[in-house]
């Protein structure tokens, strides 16, 4: 098996989950005892959140360009960033290293282009849904998505940030993802992206009135494929 890295900690909890993902796939596809080989840098994320400006985002560009240095030094063979939101800053962490960082939205766009979806709501935090480094990633791979409502923006990131993100998920978040996703079905979208990978937290991916796109798996199972070179 390849070594794979993972810039994590963005936050703690999506991270766990990538390596729950990741190792489960490794294990049923292996052995029943095997597990995956993985360097995991966990980053601080109290520097990397609330990020506003340029000079921002520049910085959190340079936290993540020197994550990817060290990973690859260390021996990782190709890189996950584990957070929708910091794939704003992708090409700049891509163009720093040579082994391939397999980029979050290409995995969700290639699974809904292979299964027919031509029109979606996109879900996660302010910047992922209202800004174009997402979207237009999702769009070159054939997808329409419905424009970002912004009560649900307002919403999305109180829960995400104030909950999630500590680890805890209530009954009232869970009641209103579904509200939320019952008024995506009314505006006709085939299916949900599911772009914060701590919202599975409060969402059945599996139990819904559409088809949920979790980008979380679906990240996870194509750094799961590589190691298995099944890529």
């Amino acid at each position: 098996m390849r070594k794979l890295g993972l810039i994590g900690g963005m936050s703690w909890v999506s991270t766990r989950t990538y390596y729950e993902h990741i190792n489960r796939i490794v294990q049923s596809r292996k052995a029943k005892h095997a597990s995956a080989p993985l360097l995991i840098e966990s980053l601080d994320f109290t520097s990397l959140w609330g990020l506003t400006d340029d000079k921002d985002w520049d910085r959190a560009a340079k936290v993540l360009v020197d994550s990817a240095r060290r990973l690859t030094r260390a021996g990782a063979g190709a890189i996950l960033i584990g957070a929708n939101s910091m794939h704003k800053v992708y090409d700049r962490v891509a163009e720093a290293v040579d082994v391939p960082i397999f980029h979050i939205a290409d995995c969700v766009g290639e699974k809904m282009k292979a299964d027919g979806v031509k029109l979606a709501a996109l879900v996660g935090t302010r910047n992922v849904m209202t800004e174009s480094f997402y979207r237009q990633r999702l769009i070159s791979h054939g997808i329409k998505l419905l424009p970002p409502e912004m009560d649900a923006v307002d919403m999305l990131d109180r829960i995400i940030y104030d909950e999630l993100m500590n680890g805890r998920a209530t009954r009232d978040a869970e009641r209103q993802m579904k509200s939320l996703f019952t008024n995506v079905e009314k505006n006709e979208a085939q299916a949900i992206v599911l772009a914060c990978t701590e919202l599975e937290m409060v969402v059945d991916i599996d139990a819904n009135v559409l088809p949920i796109y979790d980008s979380t798996r679906l990240h996870a199972a194509r750094g799961a494929e590589w190691i298995l070179g099944e890529d």
